[in-house]
C-alpha cells in the first residue's frame, strides 16, 4: 500500500515541484527584518543607491556630495558603523572626519581605495528556522525552487540537518548560485535522490538596452527525471515593490519577466518542452511588470488549475489576499497538461495580526516564530 502523507499526496505517485521563499535561513540583514522595517527601507534604499555611487571609475563633485548624502542615510557619515550598515575602508581612505566636524571625500574614484558598504546581519531566529524546515517537510515536494538562500553552504547545511526523513537526506541534491544581490539573497533549489541536477546555467549578466536585467538571478537548472526526460527550472526573485520608486521598479520587474520569457521561450524552441519558471515575481497576476511573462507567453499558473487548492485566499504573502499573490509556479504546456493539482501551503505563515486568519503551526505563537512571511506554493504532476 502507497504512503499517503500530510497533505494528502501518495508517495511515489505523483511529482510535486513548489517555490518558497525562506527569508535567509541564519543570517539576514537588519534592515530587511518586519519589526524594523520604517526605518530598514530607508536605509535599504541608501544602501543601493550608494553601493552604485561608489563603482564609478570618478568621483565627481557632485558624486562625491550624493555619497555623502546616502552616507548619511544610513548613519555612517560620522562613523564607519551604523544600525543597519558598516563602512569597510580596509586599504586607502573614502572618507575623511576632521576634529571640527567636517566629513569629505578624499577618494578621487574606486581605484583610490578598497572597500564597500556592507548591510549589518542578525541571526534568524531558532524556531523560524525550524518552522521554515517543517514548511519544507509538510509541502513534501521533490524539487523545491529556494528563493533567500544566503549560499549554497547555508543551505545544504540546514537540508542535512533539518530535513532528514528515516534518516536519510531527503534532498542530497543541494545548489546556489550566488547573484546580484549584495544583501546575499539568491535564489537556488533542493532536489530528491531521482532527479538529479544535470545541467545549470547563471543568468546574472544577462543584459539588455539598459543594463544588467536580473537583481539576483535567473538561476536555470536542468534536471534528469525517471523516465528519461529532461526537466527545466527557471528560479527567479524579481526586483521588490519595497523600496524605490514605483516608476523604476515597476520598470525593472517588465525587463526582467521580459527576459525570462526570452530564455523560457529559447528552451520550448530548442526541444525542451519541459519548463516550469518558479519564484518570487513580487507583483500580481494582473499586473503590467509581468505581462510579458504571464500574458504574452503559453506558460500556465498552476493557480488556474481546476484541482489547485488555495484553502480560499489566492495570495502567497502576508494576509495572502490577491494583492498578495507574489509567488509562482507557472508550467509550459507540457507539464500543464500532466498537472493534476496543486495548492498553497500556509501553516508556516503569521495569519495576520494576531495569527488568526488561518491555522498556524502550534509551534507559532508570535509573527517573528513564523517559517517565512511567505506561503510555499507547489504543483503535482504525472511522473515525468
Amino acid at each position: 500500500m502507497e504512503r499517503a502523507d500530510r497533505l494528502g499526496r501518495t508517495a511515489g505517485g505523483v511529482v510535486r515541484i513548489a517555490s518558497f521563499n525562506v527569508e535567509n535561513l541564519f543570517n539576514r540583514a537588519r534592515a530587511l527584518e518586519r519589526t524594523t522595517w520604517t526605518a530598514g527601507r530607508v536605509a535599504l534604499e541608501a544602501f543601493g543607491r550608494v553601493s552604485e555611487l561608489l563603482e564609478e571609475p570618478t568621483y565627481t563633485p557632485e558624486g562625491k556630495r550624493e555619497i555623502l548624502r546616502e552616507l548619511q542615510r544610513l548613519g555612517l557619515r560620522n562613523g564607519d558603523t551604523a544600525r543597519f550598515a558598516r563602512l569597510r575602508q580596509n586599504r586607502g581612505r573614502l572618507v575623511r572626519r576632521s576634529r571640527d566636524g567636517r566629513v569629505e571625500i578624499v577618494a578621487s574614484g574606486r581605484t583610490d581605495w578598497i572597500g564597500w558598504v556592507e548591510l549589518i546581519t542578525d541571526r534568524v531566529d531558532e524556531l523560524a528556522l525550524l518552522n521554515t524546515a517543517r514548511v519544507i517537510r509538510d509541502v513534501d515536494a521533490d524539487i523545491v525552487g529556494v528563493i533567500e538562500a544566503e549560499n549554497r553552504l547555508a543551505l545544504k547545511r540546514f537540508a542535512d540537518a533539518a530535513l532528514v526523513v528515516d534518516r536519510q537526506v531527503r534532498y542530497p541534491h543541494v545548489m546556489v548560485m550566488d547573484g546580484n544581490d549584495e544583501r546575499g539573497i539568491n535564489v537556488g533549489l533542493l532536489c530528491g535522490a531521482q532527479y538529479p541536477l544535470i545541467a545549470q546555467r547563471s543568468h546574472v549578466d544577462d543584459r539588455d538596452t539598459v543594463g544588467r536585467v536580473f537583481s539576483r538571478d535567473c538561476a536555470e537548472y536542468h534536471f534528469a527525471t525517471p523516465h528519461g526526460q529532461r526537466l527545466v527550472m527557471l528560479v527567479n526573485h524579481f526586483k521588490s515593490k519595497g523600496y524605490g520608486g514605483k516608476v523604476a521598479s515597476d520598470a525593472i520587474r517588465r525587463r526582467q519577466a521580459r527576459r525570462v520569457a526570452e530564455i523560457y521561450q529559447s528552451l520550448v524552441a530548442d526541444s525542451t518542452p519541459l519548463v516550469a519558471v518558479v519564484g518570487d515575481l513580487n507583483d500580481t497576476p494582473d499586473s503590467e511588470p509581468l505581462a510579458p511573462l504571464l500574458s504574452e507567453t503559453d506558460l500556465r499558473d498552476i493557480s488556474h488549475h481546476p484541482e489547485f487548492d488555495d484553502g480560499g485566499r489566492p495570495g502567497t504573502y502576508g494576509y495572502c489576499t490577491a494583492r498578495n499573490k507574489l509567488d509562482y509556479v507557472l508550467l509550459s504546456p507540457s507539464l500543464f497538461d500532466r498537472t493534476v493539482g496543486g495548492g498553497i501551503l500556509r501553516t508556516g505563515v503569521w495569519g495576520g495580526r494576531r495569527g488568526q486568519l488561518w491555522p498556524v503551526y502550534d509551534t507559532m505563537a508570535r509573527a517573528v516564530d513564523a517559517g517565512s512571511d511567505h506561503a510555499a506554493i507547489y504543483a503535482d504532476l504525472e511522473p515525468l
